[in-house]
Parts: structure tokens; C-alpha cells; sequence
């Protein structure tokens, strides 16, 4: 058998982790949902002026369907938001939405982990789908080389998971700056808006444990992490 339960036991803690998270990702953003801005800022507006004041130009903010769907492209300088959020006069549109403009500021600013990130994007894409069933076939053929290619391609969607890890950190910490520094929220609505980026974290921290643990399974079973050798 290639598949056995130690595989629960390695990923356990990130998926907890993960479900933790994106629970408290949702009810945190349903909580300051609910608590409009002083300003009475849509979540758009809030982004523009962000965007204005940081002095970045050309980016198009543009609304799209789906709940907390909301991303920055930088292959096209399309910053994408929500309904919620880009309609949205909460506390939470405008964290979310300035966040995404922080990913825009560090574009325009090349910040390096989010250019490698987007270097990374295409060959994930492949090994992050593909790379389970690589590995079962070299299982089930006895090919052990090609189960060691598809822990190669294991590797990388930790790789960019963790890489993933700055790039969000950062574009959450610009928000909250800029947020202040320039009138979007006041300091005390700043507190609120920074809970719903803090828990949204979370759920990145957790897909990166998450994707660590599965690493470290697959080394397990092949024989490179401890004395198991199948």
C-alpha cells in the first residue's frame, strides 16, 4: 500500500491550523463588516486614495464576483475586489481593500519576495496539481526516481507557500500604515481593520505549515526523514 494513516497524523496540525483560520478569518470580516467607517469610505475609494497618496499610478481597481475573491494581478495592474468590498463602507472593506493596494505599492516599488512569487506562479501551478500523482505512480511502479521528481515538485509548492508568507505580511503592514498616515481610518478603526488582515495571515500561515507537513510525509515515506524505507 502506498498510502498510510501517519499521512493524518503528519498534517494534522496544519489542517486544525487552517480550519482555525479560516473560521476566524470569516467571523472576524463578518464582525467589522458590520462597523461602518467614520468617513463612510467605500472600499474602492479607499484604495484609489491609497494608491494616490503612495504615488502609484495605472493600476485599475475593478469589481468582480465571489466573497473575499479579492487579488492583485500584477501581470496587468488589475487590482480585483470583492462586491463587498469594493461597495463596502466597513471597516473590513477598507483593511481588505488597502491591503490589496499594498500588493499594487509593492509592485510598483519591486518588492523582491513578490517578484519571485510571481516567477514561481506558473511551474506551481503544474507541480502543485501534479505532483501526488507523480509520486503514487513512482510507488506503484517501484520507479523510485520518479517518485523523488514529484517530491521535487512537492518542494516547490512549499517553496512558494513560504515565499507567500512575506509577500502577504507585508502588503498587510503597508495597509496599516497607510491607512492612518493618510485619513483613511482613525487610529482606533485602524485596530479593527488590522484584526480582519491579522486573521486573514492565518489562513496563509496555515497553507504553509499545511504544505510543510505533506513534505515531510513524503520524505518520511521515502526513506529520507527517519529509518522508513518502502
Amino acid at each position: 500500500m502506498w498510502f498510510d494513516f501517519s499521512y493524518l497524523l503528519f498534517i494534522a496540525p496544519g489542517l486544525l491550523l487552517a480550519l482555525v483560520a479560516a473560521g476566524l478569518t470569516k467571523s472576524t470580516f463578518a464582525k467589522y463588516s458590520r462597523v461602518p467607517s467614520a468617513r463612510g469610505l467605500t472600499g474602492q475609494v479607499a484604495a484609489t486614495e491609497m494608491l494616490r497618496r503612495e504615488g502609484v499610478y495605472g493600476v485599475t481597481i475593478e469589481r468582480v464576483g465571489g466573497h473575499l475573491t479579492d487579488h492583485y494581478d500584477p501581470t496587468s495592474k488589475r487590482l480585483r475586489l470583492s462586491r463587498d468590498v469594493y461597495d463596502g463602507h466597513s471597516l473590513a472593506a477598507i483593511g481588505v481593500a488597502c491591503h490589496e493596494a499594498g500588493h499594487a505599492i509593492q509592485h510598483d516599488r519591486g518588492f523582491a519576495a513578490l517578484k519571485l512569487r510571481s516567477l514561481l506562479v506558473p511551474a506551481t501551478s503544474i507541480c502543485a496539481s501534479m505532483y501526488m500523482v507523480v509520486i503514487v505512480i513512482g510507488f506503484i511502479m517501484h520507479i523510485k526516481a520518479l517518485a523523488f521528481i514529484g517530491l521535487a515538485m512537492c518542494a516547490m509548492a512549499v517553496i512558494f507557500a513560504l515565499v507567500t508568507l512575506p509577500v502577504e505580511w507585508d502588503a498587510s503592514r503597508r495597509a496599516k500604515i497607510a491607512m492612518v498616515n493618510h485619513g483613511l481610518v482613525t487610529p482606533q478603526e485602524a485596530v479593527g481593520a488590522g484584526r480582519v488582515l491579522n486573521a486573514a495571515f492565518l489562513t496563509y500561515l496555515g497553507s504553509a505549515i499545511t504544505s510543510l507537513l505533506v513534505l515531510l510525509y513524503w520524505l518520511y515515506r521515502l526513506g529520507l526523514l527517519g529509518s522508513r524505507n518502502d
